[in-house]
C-alpha cells in the first residue's frame, strides 16, 4: 500500500480507522502534538483487538492506522492487530518516531511487527534528529524496503520556506529516488508546541463551505473512547462534544461505530460544509472562533446545532456527505495535503504511487517478508510489555 493511496482514502467516511496504541514515547520532541512521554497510558489491548476482530469482509475499513505515542513500544500488539485486520481484508499502517533506529539496526521484536503491516511510516524532522540521527533512520528505511514493506516519511518543518525541508527532501530523493514518498506538515500550536508555535488564524468572514476530511475516520483514543475527529483537543479533552463521540471499545463493535459515524446528522454537515459555514448560515459567523474550535463548540450554540441536525438528517444530509467525500477524493491526495499539510511540498505524497488504473494486489495471509522473522506466540492479554 503506497502513501498516495493511504492519503487518498482520507476524505471517505469510515474508509480508515485510527488506533492509539499508547500515549507513551521514549522521545521528547519539542513539537510533539500529543506531548507523549514514558508516563503515558496504554489502552487495554483487549478492547482494541475486539474492535478489529469485529470487522467482516462486508463491513470493515480499508485501512487501520496504528499510532500513538510510539506504537512500536507494543510490537506484539501491532502484529496481532495487523493479522486480525487482514482476516477481513483490511490493511494496516504504522507510524513510528524511530526511537529504536539508533545504530541503524531493527530489534527483532520490532522487525517482526513491521513485517506484518502493509505500510510503514517514519517521522523525521529537526526535533527527531536531535535524538535519532537521520543516517540511522535512512538505514532502517532501506532495511524495511528490502523486506518488501512500502515506506514513507512524515516530515515536519517550520513553514514552506524552511531550509530544513528543502535539504531533507532533496537528500531523500537522492538516496531513495521515488521509493520513499513524503507527507510534509508544518508545526502546529498543539501539544508541546502550544507555547511557542504560531497559531492558526480564524477563518475568514465569508463562511463558504469547506468540507472537513479530518472528521471522516473514527479515532480510538488512549482511554478507549471512539471519536469522529483526530483533532488533538478532541482526543485529549473530556467530555467529548456529542456530535464527535461515536462509542467506546469496551462496548461497541465496528458496525455500531460505523453506523453512528455515517448517520450522525451534525457530523455529516461538518464533513460536508465545515463548521464555519454552519455558523454563517444558521447563526453568526462571528461566533465561530476557528474551524476546529468552532466545531467543538457547536453544542454551545443550540440554534446552529439544531439547524445542522435538521439539514444533515435523512437522504439530503447523506447526499451532501457523499458528494463532499467524492469531490475531495477525486481531487487526489496532493490536493488534500495542500489543504491540511504543507502546500508547497504536497506533490511529494505521490512519489512512486501505483497508477490508479492498475489493479492492486492484496497482501496474502499470512505475510512476513524477509528478512523480518515471524512474531513469536502473542503474549496473554493484559501481560505487561
Amino acid at each position: 500500500m503506497d502513501l498516495a493511496e493511504l492519503v487518498g482514502l482520507r476524505p471517505t467516511p469510515c474508509a480508515g480507522l485510527l488506533l492509539t496504541l499508547t500515549r507513551r514515547c521514549p522521545l521528547s520532541c519539542a513539537h510533539c502534538s500529543t506531548a507523549s512521554d514514558m508516563r503515558g497510558a496504554d489502552p487495554p489491548e483487549g478492547g482494541l483487538l475486539r474492535l478489529v476482530r469485529s470487522f467482516t469482509a462486508a463491513d470493515r475499513p480499508e485501512l487501520v492506522l496504528l499510532t500513538g505515542g510510539e506504537p512500536l513500544l507494543r510490537p506484539e500488539l501491532v502484529a496481532e492487530l495487523a493479522d486480525a485486520a487482514r482476516v477481513s481484508g483490511a490493511r494496516t499502517a504504522v507510524l513510528s518516531g524511530m526511537f529504536f533506529a539508533r545504530g541503524g539496526r531493527v530489534p527483532r521484536r520490532i522487525a517482526a511487527a513491521v513485517g506484518r503491516v502493509d505500510h510503514f511510516s517514519a517521522s523525521l524532522d529537526a526535533f527527531h534528529e536531535r535524538e535519532v540521527p537521520r543516517a540511522d533512520v535512512f538505514t532502517v528505511l532501506r532495511t524495511v524496503l528490502d523486506g518488501g514493506v512500502p515506506v514513507s516519511l512524515h516530515l515536519t518543518g517550520g513553514g514552506p520556506d524552511d531550509p530544513y525541508l528543502a535539504e531533507v527532501t532533496g537528500q531523500v530523493r537522492r538516496v531513495f529516488g521515488d521509493a520513499v514518498p513524503m507527507l510534509v506538515n508544518e508545526v502546529r500550536a498543539v501539544g508541546r508546541a502550544a507555547g511557542w508555535a504560531a497559531r492558526q488564524s480564524a477563518p475568514g468572514p465569508d463562511g463558504r463551505p469547506v468540507p472537513c476530511a479530518m472528521a471522516a475516520w473514527p479515532v480510538v483514543a488512549a482511554d478507549g473512547a471512539v471519536l469522529a475527529c483526530c483533532n488533538q483537543q478532541v482526543v485529549d479533552r473530556r467530555p467529548v462534544p456529542a456530535h464527535l463521540l461515536l462509542g467506546h471499545t469496551d462496548r461497541d463493535d465496528w458496525a455500531a461505530v460505523r453506523r453512528r459515524a455515517l448517520t450522525g446528522p451534525v457530523l455529516r454537515m461538518v464533513r460536508a460544509v465545515g463548521a464555519p459555514h454552519l455558523y454563517a448560515r444558521f447563526g453568526t459567523a462571528a461566533d465561530c472562533t476557528g474551524t476546529c474550535a468552532g466545531c467543538r463548540a457547536l453544542p454551545d450554540h443550540p440554534a446552529v446545532y439544531a439547524a445542522a441536525a435538521r439539514t444533515g438528517a435523512g437522504p439530503v444530509g447523506e447526499l451532501l456527505d457523499l458528494q463532499a467525500a467524492h469531490a475531495q477524493a477525486a481531487a487526489g491526495p496532493a490536493a488534500l495535503v495542500r489543504r491540511f499539510g504543507s502546500a508547497a511540498w504536497a506533490d511529494l505524497v505521490t512519489l512512486g504511487a501505483t497508477p490508479p488504473n492498475l489493479p492492486r494486489t492484496p497482501a496474502p495471509l499470512p505475510r512476513t517478508p524477509a528478512p523480518f522473522p515471524r512474531t513469536p506466540a502473542p503474549l496473554p492479554l493484559g501481560e505487561a510489555r
